[in-house]
């Protein structure tokens, strides 16, 4: 699609049918939807005697649905694989020569929006280029198409209809397998990939949670065991907004516990908001006057003694 030729005339271009007869047979092809839209993009190539980019909104924003769309199942399989690969190829290159050129100047906290803007930046490019070339693309198909069809059949306008209506027009189905892929696409990126990001940054809210919640029992504990007595009143400076710190004196979940202290996670954003609201929770035992952990996250997130009594 991004190597047309530009030769004058356009190749496949049958110059010896008349306006009419043309318009018929791009008719056929092009079929009853946008059939306005690329007769005019048709003329006009006709026209200057030479292909030319345009833009197409459709192939910039759904390349592949819309090759199925316009039954190009062929060229939206070698699209699919070329180029993606092709895509793929850039990225990686871009993201190796970022990781050892530039990375290591950026913050942080940028690192992996930088990583998902070059990605970005690089299928805007391509599908800026391709989007550029659709027009070109789809009339040296149905030109293409119209010579095979008049060569097959000079004579039997019915045959040439027959074989412009089998090849061109457009396909519903192509265009659900195509926004069908793209589910599949997105599901796969969400089973597989997105845990890829998550997880680290799920480790370090919970080490944080841990650390802040560990802490503060200890400061509590050891003032316990000086008192005799819960300090609820316990100045506490925490830094992190992911962690709200709570010291009390009976809980849910701890009927024999008589202080408590609570680590509640909150303002975690996505991908890992399910972290939000879930607790770690340090209290005393009065039976046997030891301190016990629980939580109410899952056992490969939580601490391996925090047990949910």
């Amino acid at each position: 699609m991004l190597f047309i030729e530009t030769d004058s005339p356009p190749p496949f271009y049958q110059e010896r049918l008349t306006p009419t007869k043309r318009k018929q047979l791009d008719q056929w092809f092009i079929g009853h939807r946008t059939q306005s839209y690329y007769l005019k993009r048709f003329e006009q190539f006709d026209k200057q005697g030479y292909l030319s980019p345009k833009w197409h909104w459709a192939a910039f924003f759904i390349t592949f649905p819309w090759l199925l769309y316009r039954k190009r199942y062929m060229d939206a399989l070698v699209y699919s694989v070329a180029g993606w690969s092709f895509i793929q190829l850039n990225v990686v290159m871009a993201l190796v020569f970022v990781e050892f050129a530039i990375i290591s100047y950026i913050p942080d906290a940028h690192h992996m929006a930088t990583r998902i803007g070059i990605a970005g930046i690089i299928w805007l490019f391509w599908a800026f280029m391709v989007a550029r070339w659709t027009d070109a693309y789809y009339y040296r198909v149905a030109r293409r198409e119209i010579a095979d069809a008049l060569e097959d059949n000079p004579r039997d306008e019915a045959a040439q209809k027959d074989h412009l209506k089998r090849e061109g027009g457009v396909s519903l189905y192509g265009l659900g397998l195509g926004f069908g892929f793209f589910a599949f696409a997105l599901m796969v990126i969400y089973v597989q990939f997105l845990p890829i990001i998550a997880k680290p940054k799920e480790n370090e809210v919970l080490f944080n949670t841990y650390d802040i919640a560990k802490t503060t029992q200890n400061r509590v504990a050891l003032l316990y065991q000086q008192t005799g007595r819960c300090p609820i009143d316990l100045p506490l400076s925490i830094d992190e907004p992911q962690v709200r710190i709570q010291i009390t004196t009976q809980a849910a979940g701890a009927p024999k516990a008589d202080c408590v202290v609570w680590a509640t996670i909150q303002n975690v954003k996505f991908p890992i908001r399910h972290l939000n609201d879930q607790t770690l929770m340090f209290y005393h035992n009065v039976d046997n006057n030891s301190w016990r952990c629980t939580s109410s996250l899952n056992k490969k997130q939580a601490p391996a003694y925090c047990i949910d009594d």
